[in-house]
């Protein structure tokens, strides 16, 4: 592949460790709202390691007016926790759920960074950059596989309401760039592959002015070459030795007379 090809790919992978970060740490990925007790309202959002809430109270008024509404600070916690979330009682499955899908969008994040580092450590040399596409196309893939298996967890989760307060939840804006991250990196990873395909073909717009052909073409020509060059000595040497032979034949009838 091409230098501008990689930096190209560069950007792109920098692109999604951007936006798959943004979705790990955001804490929007399910948006709970319900009654509360005396007027206020409960708000809670759930990401993939914590749970924030705060509440809405409605003051009443002096005569009759208009009642103020005061928001209350988020306060965050570890989501899921063993006893607060009951864990223990009954919930285990969900927590154990949650949790590993956590843990599974944080691996995707790691194959994304190694990602980035197979193309810098590849695009310093010709013969690198020959090769390391494979391994370039083959970690955007798993940098997109993972959070899709996070997501299809979650979203069972949500869907089955696993948890008793996603009876009433939405998905927020972290559900959503997680699809928008997985699904543009398993398009990375097409483009990757079809470019460095044709550049393995030899295509000049894939692999450059040095289009290279595939090491087994290039071993076979090498072959080819020895061998005529092979021939060309043996026909040299029955050539002199006609020659030669010729030369003896003419003496021959000179000596005899």
């Amino acid at each position: 592949m091409r230098k501008t090809s990689y930096a190209i790919a560069f950007l792109l992978v920098a692109a999604l460790l951007a936006v798959n970060i943004s979705s790990a740490v955001r804490t929007d990925w399910l948006v709970v709202r319900g009654e509360g007790h005396l007027g206020s309202h409960d708000l809670a959002r759930f990401g993939l390691a914590k749970r924030c809430s705060r509440d809405l109270l409605e003051i009443p008024a002096p005569d009759d007016g208009e009642p103020e509404i005061v928001y209350s600070d988020w306060e965050c916690r570890p989501f899921p926790m063993s006893i607060r979330d009951h864990c223990e009682q009954g919930n285990r499955r969900f927590c154990v759920s949650w949790a590993t899908s956590s843990y599974i969008y944080e691996i995707g994040l790691g194959f994304n960074v190694l990602a980035l580092l197979a193309i810098a450590f590849g695009v310093s040399t010709h013969s690198r950059r020959r090769r390391i596409w494979k391994a370039v196309a083959g970690l955007v893939g798993l940098a997109a596989l993972f959070p899709m298996i996070a997501f299809a967890v979650i979203s069972d989760l949500y869907r089955t309401a696993k948890f008793w307060e996603f009876a009433r939840a939405r998905p927020g804006a972290g559900y959503y760039i997680s699809i928008v991250y997985w699904v543009a990196g398993f398009v990375v990873t097409g483009l990757v592959v079809t470019n460095g395909v044709a550049a393995a073909k030899g295509h000049a717009w894939a692999a450059g002015k040095r289009a290279y052909r595939p090491i087994l073409s290039r071993n076979a020509s090498r072959a080819h070459s020895r061998a005529h060059s092979h021939s060309r000595r043996s026909v040299g040497r029955t050539h002199s030795q006609h020659s030669v032979a010729a030369a003896a034949s003419n003496v021959e009838p000179a000596s005899s007379a």
